[in-house]
């Protein structure tokens, strides 16, 4: 059988760090790079006796991105105890959310390739705390624990099984890192474990309605990682059920040195975990009141924001992503846009000049501020500067930080528009080009484009281009 045979069947398992100063049930902080077990108190321990405070915080992000999703928030949902042993899971179970979470049936739209947009379910998004960390890296025959994650708050979001390729589960993936980062309840970092995902892969026979056996590939932080995990999980799927083979439900490794998805367990059910109502927390109710409260909070969102860049600015689709792939990069252009007058033509130099410098660094890091940037674009429109002299004075702000204000008056940049300061280069000019003078004037038209050139040399890129060449067509008819 050919690959086209075979549909393949995902849904993603998406964990966000939540971005709260303390632990979802404990006052140890969660800031990250500390030394091993600094971050850990008697609770994220697991010591007999001590009881777990449930975060005020974390409830109230969850709510935002429940509302962000168009989802149901749950007025009373249930915190459970999940067991299972492992070594960085000191009380011998997971406090997480089963048959009641708190967020449930919403969705997010996806961008395909081809431009169509696709919408993608998304099941549920419950809270739940993190474990900690296995080490092995300087410790042999020995495996070191770090508890310092242990208890860190998280917020579980798990698709439905709607996508047909890592392309699209990965344009989901990106969709839901956009949205943690504009809401300001994850940091996004993924080399930090901050944003990380399980994949559910299987596969089918095109026009089956039963889902093959699915394989779940654990914790993939990097969305070129997941794409090749995927993509590799997909075509060993394929060739096992081929070669006459049976999928077995387990649970998988990428390695990143080989390329290849290696078995780690096989899979539990729900019942291995043996699920039930956690005694130490009271069911979590949300009110009509808070949940009011928190959709106040909740900011304009990236479709919405890409929209009206589009209809109020008269921005491209392509520069309205652009300019809406971040938070911080809107909240910057809307800041350049606003004293620079001229929005398309900020956004133009936001797009281009300032990302292409800061060559994948994150915009906040930029030396020139949006201000400056505005005000760059400002004397452009003007016509008090000229598009090439605005790119070596834009290269002299990113080196400097200082304003376009300043570095034009330091060095004398201000573009010349006065007609007599001009009239006299151009003389000048006609004087000196007596054959291309005559070229013109016998229907040559083209060379004023000379003509041009030699005043901007003669005014070393000051002149004003249009208004040298409206002076030149005029002295030569």
């Amino acid at each position: 059988m050919s690959a086209t045979t075979w549909e393949t069947v995902i849904g993603l398992e998406i964990h966000a760090q939540l971005s709260t100063r303390s632990k979802i049930f404990s006052g140890a902080a969660t800031s990250y790079g500390a030394r091993p077990n600094v971050n850990a108190s008697l609770v994220d321990l697991g010591y007999p006796g001590v009881l777990p405070v449930l975060n005020g915080d974390v409830v109230r992000m969850a709510v935002k991105l429940g509302l962000a999703i168009g989802a149901s928030i749950a007025g009373t949902s249930i915190f459970a105890r999940k067991n299972y042993f492992y070594p960085d899971l000191p009380k011998g179970y997971q406090i997480s959310q089963y048959e009641l979470p708190i967020v449930a049936k919403g969705s997010l739209d996806i961008v395909l390739e081809d431009g169509t947009h696709k919408r993608i379910g998304i099941t549920r998004a419950h809270l739940e705390e993190d474990a900690g960390k296995s080490l092995h890296e300087g410790l042999p025959g020995v495996t070191g624990i770090d508890l310092n994650r242990a208890g860190t708050p998280l917020i579980e979001i798990v698709s439905e099984p709607e996508m047909r390729s890592a392309k699209e589960a990965v344009a989901y993936m990106k969709k839901v890192h956009t949205l943690v980062r504009y809401l300001e309840i994850c940091d996004g970092n993924m080399q930090e474990g901050s944003f990380r995902c399980d994949a559910n892969v299987s596969v089918r026979l095109k026009g089956a309605e039963k889902f093959g056996t699915k394989v779940e590939v654990k914790n993939l932080n990097s969305f070129r990682f997941a794409k090749m995990a995927i993509d590799f999980e997909i075509a060993r799927q394929v060739g096992v059920v081929e070669s006459g083979g049976r999928i077995e439900q387990e649970s998988r490794l990428y390695n990143v040195a080989t390329g290849e998805t290696v078995g780690m367990r096989s899979k539990e059910h729900a019942h291995d975990y043996r699920y039930f109502p956690e005694p130490d927390l009271v069911p979590l109710r949300v009110s009509a009141v808070w949940l009011e409260q928190i959709r106040a909070t909740v900011p304009e969102l990236p479709a919405e924001k890409r929209a009206r860049f589009m209809e109020s600015y008269g921005l491209r689709e392509y520069d309205a992503q652009v300019l809406t792939a971040t938070r911080d990069i809107s909240e910057y252009f809307e800041k350049a846009a606003k004293t620079a007058g001229d929005r398309r033509l900020a956004a133009n130099w936001v797009t281009g000049d300032l990302l292409g410098a800061l060559k994948g660094s994150d915009i906040t890091e930029s030396p020139v501020s949006p201000e400056h940037l505005g005000e760059l674009v400002a004397f452009i429109a003007k016509g008090d500067i000229s598009g090439k002299m605005a790119k070596d004075i834009f290269a002299k702000m990113f080196e400097t930080g200082e304003s376009a204000a300043a570095i034009i008056d330091r060095e004398g940049l201000r573009q010349i528009s006065d007609t007599g300061a001009l009239e006299k280069i151009v003389d000048e000019v006609i004087a000196q080009s007596p054959k291309q003078v005559e070229q013109y004037k016998s229907g040559k038209t083209g060379v004023i484009g000379y003509l041009v050139g030699q005043v901007m040399k003669l005014s070393k890129g000051q002149a004003n281009p249009a208004a040298v060449n409206e002076l030149l067509k005029a002295k030569l008819q």
